[in-house]
């Protein structure tokens, strides 16, 4: 008999939790609901949760109204088998709202001995198809989470010949360059099981040509600028004679496995439309800041297009979204096959031009407490994304106070986890209480990014190629600005610049920060301060072509 499922009037919008700390995030910035696990039974032997953490998260979350998924995903060996009888009891005694399962033995072992729990099928499960769907469906599961190898034709389909059972897609996260969790690559590299939860990420390894030559010796084959004119290397492949494919390889190696990560932003509103159930974002390894952001674009962009449908656009969340680190974004299989766009060649390394500053660790009478994250210098602007509104708040900031010592300096660093203070009086634009109210503790604290020549140029690339795969741009200015990388890789130029200037009359970031002691108290910018009165704070005035606001420049300047 097949177990009758109450689907959601909306879409929920699911998040990773790899920690308590990161539960709480997540639950704060806006997600309906979070998936977790300990490191024993699930697909992250990094979590960090205990039990006891877990039943502490699953309190919190219900008493926030959100939802909690326990992870119990891996594929069983007979040593795991003992585990499960103290696991699943365990689990009972929590109430979870769903325990996600791959194995069908496990499967079958939850439902008989703990048939309260709403059993979930896991992307481990490689779900492709509604007969699959239909099969777990029969099995007794309430919810299926479909592969990410699902296009979007067929998750139309899915959801017309299944529409009494719930569907998770992803949308949001780290891709793998087989299917989800099942390559073997990590197991031959370093004999890691991918399908146990300890995948080393062998995709994104560097990879080099060597030659074997005739009396057996092996020479690692050097490209610099003497021999790479010399050599081709070609691909053959048995059914296609005559079908020379290159490699290309220059002297950082090659990143042939590397895929970008999934961001279907650009098509939420498919996904809203068609009714699926679970909106779910990869990440229980990702850090507080990712996992804040993310939730917090998702969170705006679904409940704006709830409110407006037919005026919903993604870009500015799809803004957002750029402000967390990543390897180049792609729609992957939405379209039904990847494109050679949805691979980052150049460079596997997680980039963006922002970065976490910090977050703010309690809120005082006169003043906020942040703990630091990364290097802060006098003149950076700091941007603090609350929680409960969506105008963000930019403070530039002179000067340090130690929150233990009140000593005080010009540069802070991150390595001792360092606590500073944040005096209301320096928000010379913002009511103390209105502060208190939309700055709670927990709220993500990011700054602006230096980036090298080659980093910004990486940026630019992966920005064009996503508009090729959205069909727009032109494989022109993608060809240029692959050029323009190579040229900035060869040329090594390790300085680092920033988007904005940071101090000085020449300073202006045209964002009228609170405290900018250049915006706010020098009179060649009082035309500009009239201006700003009748914007959003922190938003940016117009640039001229030599990039300097051009409201910030005095009646006659």
């Amino acid at each position: 008999m097949v177990k009758k499922v109450t689907r959601p009037e909306r879409s929920e919008l699911l998040m990773p939790a790899g920690d308590l700390q990161r539960l709480k995030m997540a639950v704060l910035y806006g997600a309906d609901a979070v998936y977790l696990g300990t490191p024993d039974m699930s697909l992250r032997t990094k979590s960090g949760f205990t039990l006891d953490d877990v039943v502490e998260g699953i309190k919190f979350a219900h008493a926030h109204g959100k939802r909690v998924y326990l992870t119990l995903n891996l594929f069983s060996h007979n040593k795991d088998v003992p585990k499960l009888e103290q696991y699943v009891d365990t689990v009972k005694k929590v109430q979870p709202d769903g325990v996600i399962v791959a194995d069908p033995g496990v499967f079958q072992y939850v439902k008989e001995r703990a048939p309260e729990l709403e059993l979930h099928v896991s992307t481990q499960a490689n779900v492709c198809s509604w007969l699959s769907v239909k099969f777990w469906q029969e099995q007794g599961a309430s919810l299926v989470v479909l592969a990410r190898e699902v296009s979007y034709a067929e998750l139309v389909e899915i959801r017309e010949k299944c529409p009494d059972i719930k569907l998770e897609a992803f949308v949001h996260g780290a891709m793998c360059m087989t299917y989800s969790g099942r390559c073997l690559l990590s197991n031959f590299m370093s004999e890691r099981g991918a399908n146990q939860g300890n995948c080393a990420n062998s995709c994104r390894w560097n990879y080099k040509v060597h030659m074997r030559l005739k009396d057996g010796t092996v020479k690692e084959l050097e490209l610099n600028e003497h021999t790479i004119e010399l050599f081709e290397f070609l691909l053959e492949e048995g059914a296609r004679e005559g079908e020379l494919l290159p490699i290309e390889e220059d002297e950082r190696g090659s990143y042939i496995l590397n895929s970008k990560d999934l961001n279907l932003m650009p098509k939420l509103d498919d996904y809203l439309r068609i009714g699926v159930d679970s909106l779910k974002v990869e990440g229980r390894n990702k850090s507080q800041y990712y996992v804040a952001l993310v939730a917090r674009a998702y969170r705006m962009a679904i409940d704006d297009w709830y409110e407006d449908p037919d005026n919903w656009s993604p870009e500015p969340y799809f803004a957002e979204l750029e402000t967390v680190q990543n390897r180049g974004y792609t729609l992957a299989f939405h379209n039904g096959r990847l494109t050679n766009y949805a691979h980052n060649y150049e460079n596997t390394a997680s980039l963006a031009e922002w970065e976490f500053a910090g977050l703010i660790d309690r809120v005082e009478d006169d003043s906020f407490v942040m703990e630091v994250k990364n290097r802060i210098e006098a003149g950076d602007v700091l941007e603090l994304v609350s929680p409960t509104r969506r105008e963000t708040i930019f403070l530039r900031i002179y000067e340090f106070i130690d929150a233990k010592t009140g000593k005080v300096s010009d540069v802070v660093n991150a390595g001792m986890k360092p606590m500073i203070r944040l005096p209301f009086n320096w928000f010379d634009q913002e009511d103390p209480e209105v502060l208190r109210n939309d700055v709670p503790p927990m709220t993500i604290i990011r700054k602006e990014r230096a980036l090298t020549r080659e980093q910004w140029d990486r940026l630019k690339l992966d920005r064009e190629a996503t508009k090729l795969e959205q069909g727009a741009g032109t494989e022109s200015q993608y060809r240029k600005k692959l050029d323009r990388l190579k040229e900035s890789t060869d040329l090594r130029n390790m300085e680092r610049r920033f988007k904005t200037p940071r101090l000085g009359v020449e300073g202006c970031c045209g964002r009228g920060c609170n405290g900018c002691l250049i915006f706010w108290q020098d009179p060649a910018y009082a035309k500009a301060r009239e201006i700003m009165a009748t914007k959003k704070q922190g938003e940016m005035l117009k640039k001229n072509a030599r990039g300097r606001a051009i409201d910030t420049l005095c009646e006659t300047g």
